[in-house]
């Protein structure tokens, strides 16, 4: 069924219209940036942003749970980035992202592949030097170079503290032993998928959100939906099974946002074009907006 065969209720407001195309001032900002061409492997990602949109029409603006209704916040969809790949795309990147954290108090940037986390952040921030980064992953993205397998090692090396960084659910078997020294030698707080089979996404939020955001430090999220079961996320062409639950990463999404300090959040490494008929992939995408949202409503 389309979007545009949905039934339609004036008593059942669907998600998509809370964001509206503008340039002006908003609580919550969206904006797509449709990287994919520097992935290590050949992923159809920049057709994931436009999914997820559509995606969004499939949910109300009603938390139950929360009791939150979105309609009580501003949104904005500031469309998607041109050319988001490579050098020149970092620039065309710089020059969309730039400033928006002056105009909004929450930005969420739709992959794309993981290598927007870098040109977003930095875009954000000039100086690196006191924000935090929590990531969501199943890998630490320490490679050398300039791929999706590289953005946190960029934003050390662009001077992002390693003692401000927090990632959560790195898999086994997903990192090589070195990358997995240079995450230790440059102060990662690294929170593996099993310790979260002992501990509750609460817990490990709250932690993060501690070490990240200490002393009042702003905290860019990265949520790599590969960090997921490869069950519950088959567009994501590197998750695994044994991955956390659907329903973990829409938790953390909300109370990551809860926290006042977290100006920006990405969701990343989404191949739209691999996703299973039902769209499991891309609806939890839309759901982790929403949730996002949400845990901003609830501040």
């Amino acid at each position: 069924m389309s979007a545009a065969a949905l039934p339609h209720d004036p008593k059942w407001l669907r998600a998509n219209t809370l964001f509206s195309a503008s340039n002006g001032k908003a609580d919550i900002a969206l904006i797509g940036v449709p990287a994919h061409e520097s992935s290590i492997s050949a992923t159809s990602a920049h057709l994931t942003p436009a999914a997820i949109r559509t995606a969004l029409a499939r949910y109300s603006t009603f938390s139950t749970s929360a009791k939150i209704d979105l309609v009580g916040n501003t949104f904005t969809d500031l469309g998607d980035v041109d050319s988001p790949d490579g050098v020149e795309g970092h620039e065309c990147v710089k020059a969309a992202v730039s400033g928006l954290l002056t105009q909004h108090k929450l930005v969420i940037a739709l992959g794309g592949d993981n290598s927007i986390t870098y040109s977003v952040a930095s875009a954000l921030w000039p100086d690196l030097s006191n924000i935090g980064l929590i990531t969501f992953d199943a890998h630490h993205d320490l490679r050398d170079g300039n791929s999706n397998g590289s953005p946190v090692w960029q934003l050390i090396q662009a001077g992002l503290p390693g003692k401000n960084i927090v990632q959560i659910g790195i898999a086994d078997f997903a990192n090589s032993a070195e990358y997995s020294a240079r995450a230790q030698e440059n102060g990662i707080t690294v929170i593996s998928r099993a310790e979260l089979r002992e501990r509750t996404i609460t817990d490990v939020v709250s932690q993060g959100l501690e070490i990240a955001g200490a002393g009042g430090r702003e905290i860019y999220v990265d949520l790599d939906v590969d960090v997921c079961d490869r069950s519950v996320v088959p567009a994501c062409p590197a998750a695994m099974p044994g991955g956390i639950s659907a329903d973990e990463l829409r938790q953390a999404a909300f109370l990551l946002a809860s926290d006042k300090r977290v100006r920006a959040i990405d969701i990343t490494e989404i191949d739209a074009a691999l996703d299973s008929p039902d769209q499991r992939t891309v609806r939890l995408a839309a759901l982790l907006v929403l949730e996002a949202a949400a845990g901003f409503a609830s501040r």
